[in-house]
């Protein structure tokens, strides 16, 4: 009976605020997400997310989220902002995001996953690993396409595509109450919460996130 081989790591996503970047910090997440997605509730410029960065305690990532942004405004955040990762969320080919010298992340919209069982589910993982080589790893969001995320909605996760090869964060309507059991149900390399740990939209709530990382910790420690 053993617990987990390696821990969890959590993503906090749709800062707003440097004191709920250094408060998340403290409390214990690995990456922090600045958003700059043209339809998010949570979007910032590129001036305001450098202030937050300043904010970041040592070795943790600063994370930057887009959609179908212009090439130009990318670069703008990578020059201003020096995201230690980039994260996409539209319809951005891998030649795209490898283009800015920046690992990066690609978002999957599991709300348009085919459900198991059906034609395209089992070629799920190999179309991923063909279309996107160069990602570091992918997330998989409850967000249809055309969404950046931050929904709130959770996807039904027996749709996780087998053989995954690449690390993959699970996000989309992860709560202090149900991380736990998503965590032991998935086994992903991390998690990725935004609306989850808000008092509202872009406003985090210490509370909340102080006990989103307890549950990871504690699925961290489950026993099988």
């Amino acid at each position: 009976m053993k617990a987990r081989m390696f821990r969890t790591r959590i993503k906090f996503c749709g800062f707003t605020r440097p004191g709920d970047v250094r408060l998340a910090c403290e409390l214990g997440a690995d990456a922090i997400g600045f958003v700059f997605a043209e339809s998010s509730k949570r979007r910032v410029e590129a001036e305001e997310a450098r202030a937050m960065r300043q904010a970041l305690a040592p070795l943790v990532d600063a994370v930057a989220l887009f959609m179908d942004n212009p090439a130009e405004q990318v670069r703008d955040v990578v020059r201003q902002v020096r995201p230690s990762l980039l994260q996409f969320h539209g319809d951005e080919t891998d030649a795209f995001c490898r283009s800015f010298g920046v690992p990066y992340l690609k978002a999957v919209a599991m709300g348009d996953a085919p459900a198991p069982g059906t034609p395209g589910a089992e070629r799920g993982a190999i179309a991923l690993h063909a279309r996107y080589p160069s990602a570091s790893g992918f997330l998989l969001d409850s967000h249809g396409a055309g969404s950046s995320g931050g929904s709130g909605r959770t996807f039904d996760w027996s749709r996780i595509p087998v053989g995954l090869h690449k690390p993959y964060l699970l996000a989309g309507g992860l709560t202090t109450e149900n991380v736990f059991d998503a965590i032991l149900a998935t086994r992903p390399w991390g998690v990725d919460v935004s609306s989850g740990i808000e008092a509202e939209p872009g406003l985090k709530d210490g509370h909340l996130m102080r006990r989103f990382v307890e549950e990871v910790r504690r699925a961290d420690c489950h026993t099988d």
